[in-house]
């Protein structure tokens, strides 16, 4: 497709920005395979990791930018003390990154979510000390949706600082009674990132905190259910009636590749 202007003439291409580049580090592998994550998602293994050799992918597909971010399954394995601190190193590691190479990385936070306070005052460390660009946020955290009740504060406070947030899929929690033994990422992660997206709109979430610009990635599959949520929205009191602007054409949520 070749770009245009609003009077129909061609425009030249702005920079090319991914907002889908992960990063892992040593510990961050050795904390995800003791806590039984050998084959992350179900696929075969963990990827090996260096700015250099990111650069060098990003340069040969025109890439100007990358966002990196901690892949699923994220930073939390069980314990909330070591997911703070794992969180931490993380985000540490890639302010660094960004330091070293400012014109050609940012990054986007983890946070040591389900505990919100400790997701909180990670929120504020990565911005103000570390300057993040935004967060990443999973599909679900050991079972609970982004519309759980106890993350209010955590919303709150990212829509003050009007932040941009990644929802990234990751494994649903029944993921071995649908998956069996394929890899999550090829269906179980669009449709995770479809509940993700509706636990959002149906609790208020997104109607709270208009300021949040959220990007879901494997979103594809979410214009075709919006029409859909908007109907048995409305069979429920308990349920906001929606339409489909609410769900995806507002400007608060737009899939991201």
């Amino acid at each position: 497709m070749i770009a245009t202007d609003r009077a129909g003439r061609s425009a030249a291409p702005g920079p090319v920005i991914d907002l889908h580049a992960h990063f892992v580090l040593p510990e961050h592998v050795a904390a995800a395979e003791r806590a039984g994550h050998l084959r992350p998602d179900g696929m075969p293994g963990w990827p090996e990791w260096s700015a250099v050799r990111h650069m060098e992918a990003m340069d040969a597909a025109g890439i100007a930018k990358a966002m990196l971010s901690v892949p699923s399954p994220g930073v939390h394995f069980g314990d909330d003390f070591r997911a703070r601190v794992l969180a931490r190193r993380m985000n540490e590691a890639a302010a660094g990154v960004v330091a070293d190479h400012p014109e050609r990385f940012g990054f986007f936070a983890s946070l040591p979510l389900p505990d919100a306070e400790a997701a909180l005052a990670e929120v504020d460390h990565a911005y103000d000390v570390l300057g993040a660009a935004g967060v990443i946020l999973l599909s679900n955290v050991g079972g609970l949706y982004p519309g759980e009740p106890s993350w209010e504060p955590l919303w709150r406070g990212l829509n003050a600082r009007s932040a941009t947030v990644l929802l990234h899929p990751t494994s649903p929690p029944q993921w071995r009674q649908v998956a069996l033994d394929r890899p999550r990422a090829m269906l179980e992660f669009p449709f995770d990132t479809a509940r993700a997206v509706t636990d959002l709109a149906l609790s208020g979430v997104l109607a709270r905190h208009p300021d949040l610009s959220v990007f879901p990635v494997c979103g594809e599959i979410l214009p075709t259910l919006a029409e859909r949520v908007d109907h048995f929205s409305g069979m429920s009191g308990a349920l906001k009636n929606l339409t489909t602007d609410d769900f995806y054409g507002s400007g608060y949520c737009c899939p991201a590749a």
